[in-house]
């Protein structure tokens, strides 16, 4: 289940990004907008990151003939 959060939490983040980026134009050059938009975005790379790091099997080797 903290894999699954984490990816959700990741989706979310990013679309609160990409929302606070897209008032952050319309807007008359509010920096809050700006800030807002870096924060969730670092947070959604950092949750991302989380996710997929969760997803690797760390107890088989892998080799490249595979």
């Amino acid at each position: 289940m903290k894999g699954a959060l984490n990816g959700l939490l990741a989706v979310i983040s990013l679309i609160i990004a990409a929302v606070s980026f897209y008032y952050y134009t319309q807007s008359s050059d509010n920096k809050l907008y700006l800030v807002g938009s870096i924060i969730f975005l670092v947070a959604g790379l950092a949750l991302g990151g989380l996710f997929l790091s969760g997803r690797v099997n760390k107890t088989e080797d892998i080799h490249i003939t595979e």
